[in-house]
Formats: structure tokens, sequence, C-alpha cells
């Protein structure tokens, strides 16, 4: 139980005083560019003691108020996405034991829709899929992502992650730190981001300190990257740091084969005009429903009514992404295999879609 001291400091950081958020960038190796932002929360009452936020949160679960000042975090975090720089994610934590509480419940669904936001599953606690899954499904009906914390270092193993299908795993900052020196920890890398892959998820190095250990990550291709060589966590919305960019040099990723060159501009429908009747093309199997800003939502068919005009979900991969790793992610998805991908740009705008045989004509060399 958390010491009686304690009781007063955190019944009013439940209610919001004392409680305020910070934002650590997330940046995009590939493009070179801030894709994101972590929100991370702190606890700040001038009579309080000096602890950490992981501390405070500990007391609040001892004390019965977990849920309920995970809540507050949440609510916190989210009133700052009106003013989120455009063409960015914003992440936000919550521990798996506090996900299906009512508090925690509520905050989300009082957010409205979740597009653009990034669900992170912390590993404070051991956890069961079977446990949140309900959980999970109205946060992705709401348009959230879901990420995992600390991969290969925390709770989650294998079954929970194959069961989740995260769109992001975030490779623990015990694997990070030092692999520029060390042999081992690329190995792991290279093993998670392949389980990423195949998972059809972004894999996301945080705790980055120094420039080697950022060029080593960006030749092994990691896609996102976090840490104090970047920018630390801050107030909205700060600039990386200075030279951040600069040291890693000059994207690659026109060097290898891209998606650019199989891509067909099919044009989508927008999600509020789906009427088969009005937009049935049989020339087009399938079309990409988007959003008002043109990000795809899924796919709906266009051979007679199949279907019923249902948006369907369906692979999204971004344009610069290597026709292989597309195969390895399309070979595992749970998705319709026959469907097609829906493509973007580094913006997450639909630009086309990408077809099984297309693609496999690519990697015959026929393409």
């Amino acid at each position: 139980m958390a010491a009686p001291a304690h009781h007063h400091f955190l019944d009013r950081f439940v209610t919001g005083h004392g409680l305020t958020t910070v934002f650590q960038p997330i940046v995009d190796l590939r493009a070179r560019r801030v894709a994101g932002f972590e929100a991370l929360s702190r606890f700040d009452l001038d009579d309080a003691p000096s602890l950490s936020p992981d501390r405070w949160f500990q007391l609040a679960t001892d004390h019965g108020v977990g849920a309920d000042l995970e809540a507050a975090a949440i609510r916190r975090a989210l009133s700052h996405r009106r003013t989120l720089p455009a063409n960015c994610f914003l992440s936000v934590n919550v521990d798996p034991i506090h996900l299906a509480s009512e508090p925690v419940a509520d905050a989300f669904r009082d957010a409205g829709a979740l597009g653009g936001v990034v669900v992170e599953l912390t590993e404070h606690h051991a956890w069961e899929f079977d446990e949140i899954d309900r959980s999970v499904a109205a946060l992705r009906d709401a348009g959230a992502l879901i990420a995992i914390d600390d991969a290969g270092a925390g709770h989650s193993g294998l079954r929970q992650m194959l069961l989740l299908r995260p769109s992001i795993l975030k490779l623990d900052r015990s694997m990070v730190a030092g692999i520029d020196r060390d042999e081992s920890k690329v190995a792991v890398a290279e093993m998670i981001g392949v389980l990423a892959n195949r998972l059809d998820a972004w894999l996301l190095a945080e705790g980055i300190e120094t420039a080697a250990e950022a060029c080593r990550l960006d030749d092994l291709e990691v896609p996102l990257a976090q840490g104090w060589f970047f920018g630390r966590p801050a107030a909205p919305w700060a600039e990386l740091a200075p030279d951040a960019l600069g040291a890693l040099g000059e994207p690659t990723i026109q060097a290898r084969p891209t998606l650019h060159r199989l891509v067909d501009a099919v044009a989508p429908v927008p999600a509020d005009d789906r009427d088969p009747l009005r937009w049935i093309d049989h020339t087009d199997l399938y079309r990409a429903v988007v959003d008002a800003d043109q990000r795809p939502i899924g796919l709906i068919s266009c051979v007679g009514r199949l279907d019923d005009g249902r948006v369907r979900p369906s692979l999204v991969a971004n344009v610069h992404t290597a026709p292989r790793e597309l195969a390895q992610r399309w070979s595992t998805s749970t998705d319709h295999p026959e469907s097609p991908v829906m493509v973007t740009d580094d913006a997450g705008r639909y630009l086309g879609l990408v077809t099984l045989r297309r693609l496999m004509q690519f990697l015959a060399g026929n393409g």
C-alpha cells in the first residue's frame, strides 16, 4: 500500500493538479523527419516528494487509484492533439492492467476519433491478451494504432505479440545501448525487426543517446527512432536536437527498390460516398476508401455487390517500402490475402494500390 503521506498527493494528481505532459520526438530514419511524439507524464507539486513518474504510477496502483491516474494522464496528453504538427502521430502510454478499466475506457471514448493516436502498452506488469482484447478492438475501431513497449525485455512474450499484432514494436533501451559496438545486440535488433515485418509492424528503437547508435540503427534499416540524441522530453512541440539528423547523413531510401514503380493509381472513394451504384467500375477489382485528409481507411469491392459495399481492412505500406519487405508482411497478414495493398506517401496520404500479382512479377524479375 502507498504510504499515508502519499495519499494526499495522489488524490491531487488524479484530479489533474500538478500533472503535466512533456513530449519526446520520434524520428522516421528513412525520411529524416519527425514522425510523431510520445507523451510522457510529469508530477510537480511544491510539497510533494521527488519521485519518478513510474514510481507515482506504481504508488497509485498500490493505493487502488492506478486506473484513475492513468485516465488523468491520457486526458491531459490527448488534450494537446489540436496543436499536434501536421503529419505526426501522438503516442500515449497505458498499463495493460488498467486498459479495460472504466476510467481509462472513458478517457479514450471521450476523445472521439483516435486517428493519429498510438496507444502504447507499457511493460510494468504481466498481462494476458484475453484480458484486454475487447479494449484493444474498441481502440482500433476508433482509429488508434497499438504499440508494445520494451520488445525483447518486457512481459509480452511471443504469444501476446502474435495475438495482439501491434502496429509498432519498441526495441528496449537495453538492446540499443552500445549497439554500435556489440554485434550480439545487432543480431537481436535484426531478429526483432524480422518479427516486426512479419507482424506487419514498425520497429522503433528507443533510448538512443549517441550518434554512433543512431547511425548503426540506420544502417540496419530500423524505420523509427527515439532518444535523447534526437531530443529530450519537452513542452510541445520542441524541435530536434541541433545537428541530430545531420549526423546521419543523407537518406538512402532511394538507393534500394521501393514500391514507386509497382503502384497502380486507382482513384479512391471518399468515406462519405460508398454507394456501389455510384462508383462501380469493372476495370478495378477494388477501390481504396479514404477520409477527408486522403488517408486510407480500407478497401471496398468493385465486383458487383460483393461485400455489399462494406469496407474491409487491408495492409497499408509507405511508398518507400522495399518490395521484399512488403512480401514478408503480406505472407503473414491476417487480412484478405487477395486484396491489394494501399500505398501512402510520407504524410500518410493515399497514392494507389499494389496487387499481389504485380509484386510477385517484380520479385520474379519480370517487373
